[in-house]
């Protein structure tokens, strides 16, 4: 048994304190194999379920899921410890100094009537910070990791404040409608390996102009898409309810009917 003082109430030390006895010579021996690639998806999934537990406004999940997500921040710091490079006070140092001078409406002298402008005075910090000479600077800068929906909305969402925009959404529509018809080319030509379009290449267009779409009308493409997913499972559940066979065995024609019904039943 490892030597930790029991207490009525912990704090951020004490949290990290922890963490070291774990990641110690008698921790726990899971703990002392992770690496950061061993738990990468760990950090997602934690994510993902802090946000699930913010979306449900569940005040005890929160709370719960949050402390997970500090987990995953704790394990990455303290492997940096290990390693010599960084500590976790190093983190909390840095992202207090960020703060500090990201916001020089409220720690300098530069003003913000609103959130955008605080945003722009963000932005400008940051594009400072990292040296970026150039809004494609910004652009390539958007992380890969993002999923990919996100990571187009963020891209076209720096390229907009640059002024590269159509004036209305039509333009963006009369550009996804030649993406569309790409796509049709694309698919009805078998999708030959090699050929100047193919039907991967187009569909990513397509998403594109999509994500470039709901930026426009301030949606996010993510939670619109998830939403879909949600009306799709439901009427499918419908759908299947309703059929008296295996949907294989019913022609084309026949399937749409059970999904029209589906849709009206709603």
């Amino acid at each position: 048994m490892v030597d930790f003082q029991w207490k009525d109430h912990y704090g951020w030390c004490d949290f990290l304190e922890v963490m070291r006895l774990l990641r110690g010579e008698n921790g726990c021996p899971w703990d002392r194999a992770q690496t950061h690639e061993s738990i990468r998806r760990n950090f997602l999934e934690e994510t993902y379920e802090a946000l699930d537990a913010i979306d449900r406004d569940n005040a005890d999940d929160m709370r719960e899921e949050l402390g997970d997500v500090l987990i995953q921040v704790a394990f990455h710091s303290l492997m940096e410890e290990e390693r010599g490079r960084f500590t976790a006070e190093d983190v909390v140092d840095g992202v207090c100094r960020k703060l500090l001078y990201r916001h020089p409406h409220v720690f300098g002298t530069a003003e913000a009537r609103d959130g955008e402008q605080a945003l722009e005075n963000w932005e400008e910090r940051k594009r400072a910070e990292h040296g970026f000479s150039s809004v494609a600077d910004s652009v390539e800068a958007v992380p890969h990791t993002l999923p990919a929906l996100w990571r187009a909305e963020k891209i076209v969402k720096k390229t907009v404040r640059a002024g590269f925009n159509w004036d209305d959404a039509h333009g963006a529509l009369d550009k996804l409608e030649e993406e569309c018809r790409e796509l049709r080319d694309a698919a009805e030509s078998g999708n030959v390996s090699g050929a100047r379009h193919c039907v991967k290449e187009e569909l990513g267009d397509a998403l594109f102009i999509l994500a470039k779409l709901a930026q426009m009308h301030g949606i996010d493409p993510e939670e619109a898409l998830h939403e879909a997913c949600d009306k799709f499972s439901a009427r499918f559940r419908k759908a299947e309810a309703a059929a008296d066979k295996p949907f294989g065995e019913y022609s084309e024609a026949e399937r749409i009917r059970l999904w029209e019904d589906a849709k009206r039943d709603e």
